[in-house]
Formats: structure tokens, C-alpha cells, sequence
């Protein structure tokens, strides 16, 4: 056991330092560790910048994005951290949220852009995200992570070698804990520091460093809407308590000077007008769920999951789950229409599976189709599929259910009533899909929320109209103040 332990402490300074350097953070001056390198850093940011393009999107509006980016790059003039090429994107999800990625990319949400009330607050938020590139936390948090599977890994063989087995098992399950609890520690700090960086760069651009606190509380309340609860914080939670958060940011920017410079938009009716018109919630571009049946309007089909199941759409798949949590079913797209067997001979191929009980020749909502079974190994062991290929006229559908060996028999029948439902989208079911619109419309004097909603027909309820507008339900509004509602209006692609 000695022998072992003077060769692990021997090779510890070379584990540590393998693929390791020390550099200087330019948001503290300190030197610190760091596994990535600044052409690396730009490589991982442009390589996950294509998988955010590819499985969120962006929002469909120049005019917006240039917007976000005029904004972004006067903040990034200021940023601490100058080594990097600082880019700025509207991705189109309907959750408010911004995020940063490795090598300076950053992108705010049109989820986030519905809830925003000024471009102050806008600004605080990019300028959060700049502080994340800047105070190099990517790099720090996979240090850090790096750093927590080695000590995992050393206590562990020093574990097997004292106590055996189990020794080892325990050590490493309680090195995994500490990790992550230590990893989540890390990253409150990274998020307050974030604050302290974005408030700072937003005051010295022009714009309200206290937009930030009022930006946290309206994200707060929207959360509490939405969730019907105060998220409490959790031991491995990444973030600071909002309310928290709020009192911080409030209390730093009093002592913040502001610079003596014009917002991009020229007023606060300015900067609504930019986000006037925005898509509000689930885009229906991507398809809709309706009396239980899934609607793609742009692709023209339709389909019905089995009845009671969860049921999930991305930009990627359509997915449902079993009540008991023990089959799947997967829509998705494989190449371009063709011949539905050959579809299914080359997907047999490329994952190394034979196919049984094929059935050429048939048909789905006019479509010609190919359905076949077959086990696959899997993490979770062998696994039943049941295949299912359409030849729709733009692209190949594959229907994917599975469950575990030997339990096909209880959703077959599902399997196949689902890849039955598969046909074209009729006229009036196209014509029945709508999708809700952000509209700025100007108060009465006096005037209640209820009443303005009531008069110009707003979708949202009172709270829903309360929080996006940063105002109490109760609120008596000022003639002419400007106010954002949702409408709802024929979806046309």
C-alpha cells in the first residue's frame, strides 16, 4: 500500500498539470489554472455555436438581430477580456434566457425579449453574459471538473488498496458528491461575479446599472407564474437565489457612476417597437399538439400518439412516453423521400441491426411505408424496436418505439395505431392553427389592465400582462403609456 501511495503522490503534480497552464483572469488579475487553450476556447465556441443554430434556431428577423448585436458590441468594447471575438444572437426559444458560450458567443432568448421593459435592462443582461466570457468561467468550471475526477480517481485505487471494493466504491461515490457540490459553489460565485462584471460594463456604456435588479425581479416573478411556486435553492443549484440576487444587484448599483451616453433605441417606445411583433410561447413552425393529435403545419402531416402518453417536440424529434415510464416512441426525419425499404436497409446497416418481419409495400395517409422489428443493444440492455418508415414527400419519417426485450408485447398494438395515425394535414386543420404575437398598444387614462385587455383583445391573463409589462395587476395606467399584450393570430408559415 505504501508503495502504491508514494507512486500516485509521486504522479500527482504530472496528472494535475497534464494538458494544464496557468494564465491571468482579466476580470481579477489572479493567475489560475487552465485546461483550455485560447485557440481551443474559439474552436469548442464555434463547434457548439453550429449545435445552438441546429437544434434551437435563430430568430427570423435582421433587423432584431442587429439590434441585440449594436448593444452587445458597445458593451464588449469595455470588457475586461479583449482576446476573443464577441458575438451576439437572438436564439428562438420561448423560456426567458441568455446564456454565453466558450470563445464569446451569447445569446438572449425571444422568451427573454417578451419580459424585457427597457433596453437597460436588456444591456445588464448581455453585458452578465460578456462577464461569463470574460472571467473565463467555461474555463474554469471544466478545470475544476477535471480537477474533481482526478482526486475521485486517486482516492478510489487508494481506497481499493486499504479496504477493498466496497472501500473504493464508497470513496468514489462521496468524491462525486463533494465534486459536484463544489462545482455548484463555484458557480454561484461565477454568477454573482457575472453581476458585478455586467452592471459595471452596462454603467460605463450609458445605460441604468440598476435595470438589472428590476430585470431579476420581473424574471422571478415570471418563474413563480409559470411554476406556480419560489423555486427554493438546492444544495447543487448553479445559481444565486433571485431574490438575492435582486437586493445585491440594487444595493451595487447605487454606487455605480453612469456614463453620459445615448441608449441605441432613442426612447423606451423605441426599444417596444423593436420587440414589437415578436413570436410569444411554442412556435408552431415546429408543430403543435391538439386534442391529442400532433399537427406540423409546415410539413403538412399529423399524427396521434398513443392516448396518455408524455408527449415532447423539439426541432429535432417528437417524442412520447409510456404512463409507466417503460416504452418510447420517437418521430423523426432520416434523409431525404425515397423508397421506404431501402430507408430501412440503410439504417439496418449503419447501426449494425437485422431486421425482421419487414413489410414492403404498405402504405400510410397515402404514403408508401416500411414497418419492421428488431433488438438492439442498448445501455439499459437489449432492447425491442418496432420501425416504421414513410416516404412523405419532402423528407423520410422514421417511427421509432421501443421498450425493453421481451415487453413488445404490451405495446405493439400502440406501436402500430400510432404509424396507422400518420397521414397528410387537411385544410381545416391547417387553417385551425394560431400562434401569439407580442403587440405594444397604447394605456387609456385611468385605464386597468383588465379593461385594456378586454378592449384590444390581449391572449395573456391579468398576471401574465402584469409581469411581462413589469406592473401590478392592480396598476392604473397613464394615457398613452405604452403596454405589451399577446394576440392571437392565423399562423401562416
Amino acid at each position: 500500500m505504501q508503495s502504491t501511495l508514494r507512486t500516485l503522490l509521486t504522479l500527482w503534480p504530472l496528472l494535475l498539470a497534464l494538458g494544464c497552464a496557468t494564465v491571468v483572469n482579466p476580470v481579477t488579475g489572479k493567475r489560475e489554472w487552465s485546461t483550455m487553450s485560447p485557440a481551443r476556447e474559439q474552436a469548442l465556441g464555434a463547434q457548439l455555436n453550429e449545435q445552438v443554430q441546429a437544434e434551437m434556431g435563430l430568430v427570423d428577423s435582421p433587423e432584431l438581430a442587429a439590434y441585440v448585436e449594436r448593444i452587445g458590441q458597445r458593451l464588449a468594447q469595455r470588457s475586461p477580456r479583449q482576446d476573443v471575438g464577441y458575438h451576439f444572437q437572438v436564439v428562438d426559444t420561448a423560456e426567458p434566457n441568455a446564456f454565453a458560450l466558450p470563445g464569446g458567443w451569447i445569446y438572449v432568448s425571444r422568451g427573454l425579449l417578451v419580459i424585457a421593459n427597457s433596453e437597460d435592462e436588456l444591456a445588464n443582461v448581455i453585458g452578465h453574459e460578456i462577464g461569463h466570457v470574460a472571467a473565463r468561467h467555461a474555463d474554469q468550471r471544466q478545470t475544476r471538473a477535471t480537477g474533481v475526477g482526478i482526486l475521485t480517481a486517486l482516492g478510489a485505487v487508494v481506497a481499493g488498496a486499504t479496504g477493498g471494493d466496497q472501500a473504493a466504491q464508497t470513496v468514489a461515490q462521496l468524491g462525486q458528491m463533494a465534486g459536484a457540490g463544489y462545482i455548484a459553489s463555484y458557480g454561484r460565485d461565477q454568477e454573482r461575479q457575472s453581476d458585478e462584471v455586467g452592471q459595471t460594463l452596462a454603467a460605463a456604456s450609458g445605460w441604468d446599472p440598476a435595470a438589472m435588479a428590476a430585470f431579476l425581479d420581473t424574471l422571478e416573478r415570471e418563474s413563480v407564474l409559470r411554476t406556480g411556486q419560489v423555486r427554493p435553492p438546492s444544495f447543487l443549484d448553479s445559481h444565486p437565489v433571485t431574490r438575492e440576487r435582486v437586493q445585491a444587484t440594487a444595493a451595487r448599483a447605487r454606487g455605480l457612476e453612469r456614463a453620459p451616453a445615448a441608449p441605441v433605441a432613442r426612447s423606451n417606445a423605441d426599444f417596444l417597437r423593436r420587440i414589437d411583433g415578436i413570436l410569444v410561447g411554442p412556435d408552431p413552425a415546429e408543430g403543435v399538439f391538439r386534442d391529442g393529435r400532433f399537427l406540423h403545419p409546415g410539413l403538412g402531416f399529423t399524427f396521434e400518439p398513443p392516448p396518455g402518453w408524455q408527449v415532447q417536440n423539439t426541432k429535432q424529434a417528437v417524442a412520447a412516453v409510456s404512463p409507466g415510464q417503460d416504452a418510447l416512441l420517437v418521430l423523426e426525419l432520416q434523409g431525404p423521400s425515397g423508397d421506404p425499404g431501402q430507408a430501412a436497409a440503410a439504417f439496418a446497416r449503419e447501426k449494425q441491426l437485422q431486421l425482421t418481419a419487414g413489410s414492403a409495400g404498405t402504405t400510410q395517409g397515402g404514403w408508401r411505408a416500411y414497418r419492421a422489428a428488431t433488438v438492439a443493444q442498448t445501455q439499459q440492455g437489449p432492447t425491442d424496436l418496432d420501425l416504421t418508415w414513410v416516404a412523405h414527400p419532402s423528407a423520410m419519417f422514421r417511427l421509432t418505439g421501443m421498450t425493453q426485450q421481451g415487453n413488445a408485447g404490451r405495446y405493439v398494438q400502440s406501436f402500430l395505431e400510432t404509424a396507422r395515425s400518420f397521414r397528410p394535414l387537411s385544410n381545416a386543420e391547417r387553417a385551425s392553427i394560431t400562434e401569439l404575437r407580442l403587440r405594444v398598444v397604447a394605456a387609456r387614462g385611468g385605464e386597468s389592465l383588465g379593461a385594456l385587455s378586454r378592449r384590444t383583445g390581449n391572449a395573456w391573463s391579468l398576471n401574465e400582462t402584469a409581469v411581462a409589462n413589469g406592473l401590478e395587476p392592480s396598476a392604473r395606467l397613464s394615457a398613452g403609456a405604452p403596454i405589451k399584450i399577446a394576440v392571437q393570430v392565423p399562423y401562416r408559415s
